[in-house]
């Protein structure tokens, strides 16, 4: 496969930008813009639609046709190698070649085995320059870097899973009495929203729900599509009543317990349209409560099409997540305020030797408001720490 030639600045540029408007639409699909330059230089773009809806370079095409311009010999730039199969819509690779573009310019290759050079291969068979941005290539991190969800999901079988954790300065996230609201302020709070719309779903564990009764969907910030919303509640203590069964959008409750015990309190959330999910792993002790299988249920959110998954749960569920190596990123806003012992980020260790410890590498830190956020993420991925 061929490296681009250069292309001019001003082709790409702003094409990292026009694919974030599929942020909080497109999922499952991935994020993509295309740009399509005609051979008089006039330039036409898109992005992609809600699942089912055009895809970025048909949408390009579209408002080229729709202008009267010639797409023959045009040059195409796309943020991820165009579609090669049929899924929802028709194959994008298709429609490039019956437009007649000369050229297809390409961010990032895709990994989707129903794609995996596919799209370039019909596009080179149909005679059409087929090019690849260099890896390091700006266009080509930022695509990444916006589908990092999409890409775990195709080369690793689960989400991204990016934990979002609001503390003070010191560490606490709630105080010894369960207050926990507001430790960061209005404007950290609706960047948190921002982060949940851009997720597939949004987890949080039955304590959570049974100490705040949260609502997890996305309300501060616009969005045409409300992420799922999942619980993780070994012994379906969730109450029918809880208000993250309400609308907007799906809730799915992943389990352990036993379907016939707990048939009058699953039908009552099936009532609720909750879906259940029996996932339960090993018991830790004879005749104890099995504990929902947590990197089981991680494969299965994948199967069911979950991208990035959104964590904001108790310190409980967060040290389990972070004990065996299922978190990705942290999603951290910190309040300047001391607040003194209380319930901390999450449940691990005691460790005896700083080796044991949970190593992260900062990739953000940026104040938001009065609060500052930071993202920091494992490299290569989270290992779980040796016993102490």
């Amino acid at each position: 496969m061929t490296t681009a030639p250069p292309c001019p600045p001003e082709w790409l540029a702003g094409l990292d930008t026009l694919a974030e408007r599929a942020i909080g639409l497109s999922d499952p699909n991935p994020r993509v813009a295309c740009r399509i330059i005609t051979t008089d230089g006039r330039a036409f773009e898109g992005h992609t639609q809600a699942a089912g809806g055009p895809h970025a370079e048909v949408m390009a095409l579209r408002s080229a046709r729709t202008a009267g311009a010639s797409l023959a010999g045009a040059t195409a730039l796309v943020t991820l190698e165009p579609c090669s199969h049929h899924g929802r819509t028709p194959p994008c690779c298709d429609a490039l070649i019956d437009a007649g573009v000369g050229r297809v310019v390409i961010a990032l290759p895709d990994p989707n085995p129903l794609v995996g050079g596919q799209g370039i291969a019909r596009l080179r068979a149909a005679g059409i320059a087929v090019d690849l941005l260099p890896a390091d290539h700006p266009l080509a991190v930022a695509s990444r870097e916006l589908n990092i969800g999409f890409l775990s999901r195709m080369e690793r079988g689960r989400p991204w899973v990016r934990m979002k954790i609001a503390a003070s300065l010191d560490g606490t996230t709630a105080l010894p009495n369960g207050v926990s609201q507001w430790i960061t302020g209005e404007a950290a709070r609706t960047d948190g929203h921002a982060w949940r719309r851009r997720a597939s779903a949004v987890l949080t564990g039955i304590g959570t729900v049974q100490e705040d009764d949260p609502r997890l969907d996305v309300r501060l910030v616009p969005t045409q599509r409300q992420p799922r919303r999942v619980v993780v509640d070994s012994r379906l203590d969730i109450p029918p009543q809880a208000r993250i069964l309400q609308p907007p959008g799906e809730v799915w409750i992943y389990n352990a317990a036993d379907p016939h015990a707990t048939a009058p309190a699953r039908a009552a959330l099936r009532s609720q349209g909750a879906v259940l999910i029996d996932c339960p792993g090993p018991a830790k002790a004879a005749g104890g409560t099995p504990k929902v299988d947590l990197a089981a249920m991680l494969h299965d959110l994948a199967r069911r099409e979950v991208n990035e998954l959104h964590v904001e749960a108790g310190h409980k569920l967060n040290g389990s997540l972070l004990r065996e190596g299922l978190v990705d990123e942290l999603l951290l806003y910190l309040a300047p305020r001391l607040l003194g012992p209380g319930a901390g980020l999450a449940h691990i260790g005691p460790f005896e030797a700083l080796q044991q410890g949970l190593e992260l590498v900062f990739s953000e830190v940026v104040p938001v408001g009065p609060d500052l956020r930071i993202r920091a993420r494992f490299v290569p991925s989270p290992q779980p720490p040796s016993s102490p």
